[in-house]
């Protein structure tokens, strides 16, 4: 399983699954701070069993200084394959209540399997209700996740 969380701030761009959103606000990180992109190579790497995304493309180095996530997920999806594994399917869920992202949905998943090389059918992205939620302080709440 993967996960990402980045700030929304002024003065940036929006990417999210590999697609620019035209937003007043964008993601702050060292890359593009495409979250979903970097929740997927995550729990890539995760899954067979090498470390994290900072591991592989830290923050600290000027080679990823505003990378394109695309190119990390795809550098992501070489590594695994290189220690045998490949991308059966994603399933991902986005938590965010604006912009709006489900009309972004389908670009989202032709885009990502584009990178990864697989079907658009294996893509899946999920919006949970938020109900107006207020931005939780980690300090404050626990965020329960599971993977089946």
């Amino acid at each position: 399983m993967g996960y990402d969380v980045h700030r929304l701030v002024e003065g940036r761009a929006l990417f999210l699954g590999g697609i620019r959103i035209d937003h007043a606000l964008g993601l702050l990180g060292h890359s593009d701070a495409d979250v979903l992109i970097h929740a997927i190579c995550d729990a890539l790497l995760g899954a067979a069993n090498m470390r994290d995304i900072g591991y592989h493309f830290p923050d600290t180095s000027d080679a990823t200084l505003d990378m394109d996530s695309k190119i990390i997920l795809r550098k992501t999806v070489e590594l695994i394959a290189a220690k045998g594994y490949r991308v059966g399917n994603i399933d991902a869920t986005i938590c965010a209540e604006r912009p709006k992202i489900n009309p972004h949905i389908p670009a989202m998943q032709k885009c990502l399997a584009e990178v990864i090389g697989c079907g658009e059918d294996a893509i899946s992205i999920k919006l949970p209700p938020l109900r107006k939620w207020v931005l939780w302080d980690v300090r404050k709440a626990w965020l329960r996740m599971r993977s089946a």
